[in-house]
């Protein structure tokens, strides 16, 4: 797919559209959408406080940024520049593995919307609902451009790290009120210094941290540049030299303007139960039903088979011998371990199972099956379907059609609720005082006139 003077300027169509929007264009229940996205993101990133990978981007951003600024660093409590705030705090938003996933597109785009949206927020004086809008800017923009790179460029890229760049960069764009032709400026700005690929999981190395970090912080750049008159490439998705050439070999140009202002690409957002990679969800939504269904225990259970799509074999197969917590959240069996044995796979419990022998006995009777119903129903549906074996030599089955936390079956403001304090008590990041604090802010974000910080500040 190549641009040329007879096929529409879709990156500009994707940036009029971004330029454009307002608060009156928006329907309220895409509106609280964002609200409940955003109070899920912000839990993850105080849970994200103390991890080695956050706390060594953090330092780094101690050591480049300055030392005081208009914007807040969630998981110290200091202030700091737009882009060194932004920086920690998307690298921190997205350790846990419990930020949100839009499945058609296999991006997060909490982890690279809001922590730009906050920290330039912040640093205008803008208003809740100008932030509310520059988010949901971001999903829209962000999502399409996932889904027009296609399961190919999924393959090889982190979507989170490539689309998140552009969709930062949107995001921060509504924010400058950028112009229409700004913002195309800043999306070719921002798709040119794209990047994130998986080779990471191999090593389980810590460059997830990185591919958000760095979507967060040059989403920024190629905003405020773009600000200040610096161009970028005009056709930077569909152009002969554009991200699509390089990064994808099936991209799907009608995805990039897909019914906007139609058709709410943030509402078909679904929160993380788990917390694990999101491949490993259907499957243990699966075994959590089969197990329930047929009264059985871990010592029941001589083989599980979990049947995939392909990209859960991509993403989790290199994943065998988890060496970390934040790998063994990629590992299929560790995930199933953790259910089978605890009934749910959360942060304490990955905690405790990485060198668990039982857990990793376990592991190693699960295995991985390309299944060609789920495969093609994905990546619009993200299908659960496990065949357990019990120890008698019975065969038994578990399915779900909409995992834990997808719109069709999504968390209540209540549950979204408890899961902010149960991340946000994690490793002491937040006392409950602190977190009611921030769940009755965000739930009357649209009133607040003017963003300021979210939680109380260590000497103040």
């Amino acid at each position: 797919m190549t641009a040329t003077q007879d096929t529409p300027h879709l990156s500009a169509g994707l940036a009029a559209f971004a330029a454009n929007l307002r608060y009156e264009d928006i329907p309220a229940p895409v509106l609280r959408r964002a609200e409940d996205l955003l109070l899920d993101c912000l839990a993850s990133i105080l849970a994200g406080a103390s991890a080695r990978a956050v706390q060594a981007i953090d330092r780094y951003a101690a050591a480049m940024g300055p030392t005081e600024g208009p914007s807040e660093v969630l998981i110290t409590r200091r202030r700091t520049s737009p882009l060194f705030a932004a920086m920690v705090n998307a690298a921190a938003a997205h350790v846990v593995e419990q930020d949100d996933v839009h499945n058609g597109s296999v991006f997060h785009p909490a982890a690279v919307v809001f922590p730009p949206a906050l920290a330039v927020a912040q640093a205008l004086g803008s208003s809740g609902r100008d932030l509310l809008v520059a988010a949901v800017a971001g999903y829209e923009v962000g999502i399409r451009v996932g889904e027009f790179l296609g399961r190919s460029h999924y393959k090889i890229f982190h979507t989170t790290g490539t689309a998140g760049t552009l969709a930062a960069a949107v995001t921060v764009g509504r924010l400058l009120k950028l112009t229409p032709e700004q913002m195309l400026h800043a999306l070719g700005s921002a798709g040119t210094q794209a990047a994130g690929l998986w080779e990471f999981l191999r090593d389980a190395a810590d460059s997830k941290q990185l591919h958000t970090a760095k979507a967060a912080a040059d989403g920024i750049t190629a905003a405020y540049l773009a600000r200040e008159g610096f161009t970028g490439a005009r056709h930077i998705l569909e152009g002969p030299q554009g991200m699509a050439a390089g990064m994808s070999t099936d991209a799907d140009p009608s995805k990039l303007c897909d019914r906007l202002g139609e058709r709410w690409a943030l509402a078909e957002t679904s929160f993380k139960f788990h917390a694990s990679c999101r491949h490993t969800h259907p499957a243990a939504d699966a075994l959590q039903q089969a197990l329930r269904d047929n009264k059985l225990t871990e010592a029941d259970v001589e083989r599980v088979v979990a049947h995939v799509h392909q990209g859960a074999i991509d993403v989790l197969g290199p994943v065998v011998n988890p060496q970390t917590v934040h790998q063994s959240k990629f590992s299929m069996g560790t995930v199933l371990a953790l259910i089978a044995r605890k009934g749910r796979a959360g942060l304490a419990e990955f905690d405790a199972g990485l060198d668990d022998p039982a857990v990793a006995a376990f592991r190693g009777k699960v295995d991985m099956v390309l299944d060609p119903e789920v495969d093609s129903a994905y990546p619009q549906r993200w299908i659960g379907k496990v065949t357990v074996t019990t120890r008698d030599g019975r065969t038994l089955h578990g399915r779900v059609d909409e995992p834990k936390g997808d719109p069709g079956n999504t968390l209540s403001r209540a549950e979204i609720e408890d899961k902010t304090l149960s991340l946000g008590r994690y490793a002491d990041a937040a006392t409950e005082q602190e977190l009611r604090g921030l769940i009755d802010t965000i739930w009357g974000l649209e009133q607040v006139q003017k963003v300021g910080m979210l939680l109380a500040h260590k000497g103040a």
